[in-house]
């Protein structure tokens, strides 16, 4: 069994926030894959399902942001895992907006949520880091991370989330290179009649029967060939 949780914090008022993308993950894979109906539990809202061949529990803390831990810790002793059951999807200022990246273990980079986690389970846990951007100055990061998604963030926003989903049974099975792929043709899909794969049909050669032969020597005499030079 894993378990898949989402950073964010509760309440209608903080939906949209670029706080509560790990919320926004977790939402679109329990939706995309016929997840059961949330319920409360472990100081959070679960909901039980299956990715692949694998049983997932998906947990959003109700904690807030700062106590995110308490319910990860909970779930975890709960069902009897290890850290490395467990992957946390959150914000991540350090990348750019739509990128999206896999880590295991390593400090916790000021994250409220994953310092938090950190304290109760310790960092050899898995964290899927999805870029937000940063604001440019320390000072901004506290009102940027609270406040909703601009418009001109919503394609990209919906592309990353299409790809979590996409790629979440691999995630479940330990494939993070399967799980990265699946986001990127969400995020960067191969130009339509273009790429490597048409060029490798270009290089093929072409089949004996296709290729072109020189022509066959014209069946005339010398006689009428001289007789052609004075025509």
């Amino acid at each position: 069994m894993k378990i898949f949780v989402g950073l964010g914090n509760p309440g209608s008022q903080h939906s949209a926030n670029r706080h509560n993308i790990g919320f926004m993950a977790v939402d679109r894979i329990a939706d995309a894959h016929g997840f059961q109906p949330w319920k409360a539990r472990f100081q959070g809202h679960v909901a039980e399902g299956r990715l692949g061949g694998d049983k997932v529990l998906l947990l959003k803390p109700a904690t807030f942001m700062n106590l995110s831990g308490q319910a990860v810790g909970e779930a975890m002793r709960f069902y009897k895992l290890e850290p490395g059951d467990v992957t946390v999807f959150h914000d991540e200022l350090d990348l750019a907006p739509g990128k999206v990246r896999v880590k295991v273990g390593g400090g916790h980079a000021g994250h409220n949520g994953l310092r938090s986690i950190h304290g109760h389970i310790g960092e050899a846990y898995r964290r899927v880091r999805l870029g937000i951007g940063h604001p440019g100055r320390k000072e901004l990061v506290a009102g940027y991370v609270l406040h909703d998604f601009a418009k001109a963030d919503q394609d990209w926003l919906d592309d990353v989330l299409r790809g979590l989903t996409d790629g979440s049974e691999a995630l479940a099975a330990d494939d993070a290179a399967g799980f990265l792929n699946a986001v990127g043709l969400r995020v960067s899909p191969p130009r339509s009649g273009g790429g490597t794969k048409v060029q490798a049909k270009t290089d093929q050669p072409l089949p004996v029967s296709s290729q072109t032969s020189e022509p066959a020597p014209e069946p005339r005499s010398p006689l009428q060939r001289l007789a052609d030079r004075f025509r």
